[in-house]
């Protein structure tokens, strides 16, 4: 908790930055929800600047996350809403992030619905347990316009229940992509995000190769991911030498 408010502004604003646009007013309905929040490094964070003005405090919240996980800090990713039953994330189309007709890249557009489902889930996670991106489907119905794009992620309190109660578990967790410059009903992209969590301690064991020889068949996919996520790792540190 003490390395996330380290990573909080020395300077409080009540403006949005310049980049983000006036459509971040855009409304989304939030589920209901009688559930309080759980306690871990994020639902803290967020207690400690809830009674911030929304402008400062999702101001805030995007710098302290965009440096809790920097390569999704360095897109520009917004965090206008984060509350445990929902998260909405935005980003604008400028050059950084736009494919070479002009709109929002395919990948940037996955990164912004991997960052809301990701949020959401770890916002409802308990401290011990570990969360790993399982898989992911992303189809595009028609042409993204070429202003701001929005990730929706919800959960409703049965969802958050089963993550509770579920100490190690897999989840498909809903994400709507919303198409801020654009008239259509039609939904642009369909995105369907599988998540994972297991228990800290057992993913720590199976890295020192202490964990128990009886996995069961459906803990096989969650190894590879890990394996692959090590391997990743080792590779990016030895670039960096």
């Amino acid at each position: 908790m003490s390395g996330l408010l380290k990573k909080l502004p020395a300077k409080l604003t009540n403006k949005l930055p310049a980049k983000v646009s006036d459509s971040t007013k855009y409304s989304v309905e939030k589920p209901s929800s009688t559930l309080k929040p759980i306690s871990n490094q994020f639902t803290k964070l967020l207690s400690v600047t809830k009674y911030l003005p929304a402008g400062a405090r999702s101001s805030i919240l995007s710098k302290a996350f965009g440096k809790v996980v920097p390569y999704v800090g360095t897109t520009g990713i917004y965090y206008e809403t984060v509350e445990p039953n929902q998260v909405v994330v935005s980003l604008n189309n400028n050059k950084a992030v736009q494919n070479h007709i002009g709109s929002i890249h395919a990948v940037a557009i996955t990164l912004l619905a991997e960052t809301a489902t990701g949020f959401i889930l770890g916002l409802n996670l308990p401290s011990d347990r570990i969360l790993l991106i399982k898989s992911y489907s992303v189809n595009f119905h028609r042409p993204i316009k070429k202003g701001q794009i929005a990730a929706v992620a919800s959960l409703s309190d049965e969802q958050r229940l089963d993550i509770l109660n579920t100490p190690k578990g897999e989840m498909i967790i809903p994400c709507v992509i919303k198409d801020r410059e654009s008239d259509s009903d039609r939904d642009p992209i369909v995105v369907e995000m599988t998540w994972a969590w297991i228990p800290k301690a057992e993913l720590e064991a199976r890295r020192q190769g202490k964990a128990s020889e009886k996995f069961s068949e459906d803990d096989s996919k969650t190894e590879a991911i890990i394996e692959e996520s090590d391997a990743s790792s080792t590779q990016n540190n030895s670039a960096d030498k």
